[in-house]
């Protein structure tokens, strides 16, 4: 990412993804080298996630083939293509590079041919010059991700938390409040667009060294005993 897209320090970069492990990998892949993630809930419409393109000025998106739900299958590509093309305040947004996990489970879902502005993940990572990045020094008040409100008041607003903050914030609960150590399982019923999941999901059981538990689906389908089989 660093070197593909010269992401450096400070840049911006906006997940629109599914419940899939590949989100948590690019929300790490952003703290580890200072660029600042911004998560946008996948079942969000090109409209919403343009508002937030706008608001953020990435210098890249990364996403997805498609989402899967038990009745349907979420086609994230097209979406994205809208929602740039919906962009105002966007400088060149069509032309915003993605980078595109293409799910094995349904990989015809990507309907473009890739190119510089679509690039396969599975294919990046396989190139020579993708050598892994050394660790950003940072402050403790660098910022870590912009996480945007509902927007159900108004317009979404961005709501920023820096890295110490939330290293030391979120070690703290999950050791005192939750009692997680390090060897344990961390299950949260929530999704990475939300805090939620960029706390208890993510960042608060990966920091205490223990397993964090992805689900995609609804809580409900294809009944409500479905969170208890996951336990």
């Amino acid at each position: 990412m660093k070197e593909k897209f010269n992401i450096e320090r400070g840049d911006r970069v906006v997940i629109y993804m599914p419940m899939v492990s590949v989100a948590a990998w690019a929300m790490l892949a952003c703290a580890r080298i200072g660029a600042i993630h911004s998560v946008v809930f996948g079942g969000f419409a090109a409209k919403e996630l343009a508002n937030r393109l706008d608001d953020s000025q990435p210098k890249l998106i990364i996403t997805c083939s498609c989402g899967i739900e038990p009745r349907k299958v979420i086609k994230y590509v097209p979406i994205v293509d809208e929602a740039l093309s919906l962009c105002e305040k966007l400088e060149n947004a069509t032309e915003l590079p993605r980078l595109i996990y293409n799910r094995s489970e349904k990989p015809e879902y990507i309907e473009r041919k890739l190119n510089e502005f679509y690039v396969d993940y599975e294919v990046a990572i396989k190139e020579k010059e993708w050598d892994i990045a050394e660790c950003e020094h940072l402050p403790t008040n660098h910022e870590l991700y912009i996480l945007y409100t509902s927007g159900t008041t108004g317009a979404p607003k961005g709501v920023v938390r820096a890295q110490g903050d939330t290293a030391v914030g979120l070690n703290y609960c999950m050791k005192n409040v939750f009692d997680l150590h390090q060897g344990g399982v961390h299950f949260a019923c929530s999704d990475i667009g939300w805090v939620v999941g960029h706390s208890f999901i993510v960042y608060g059981p990966l920091i205490r060294g223990a397993t964090t538990i992805f689900f995609e689906g609804k809580p409900i389908v294809p009944d409500a005993g479905v969170m208890w089989r996951v336990c």
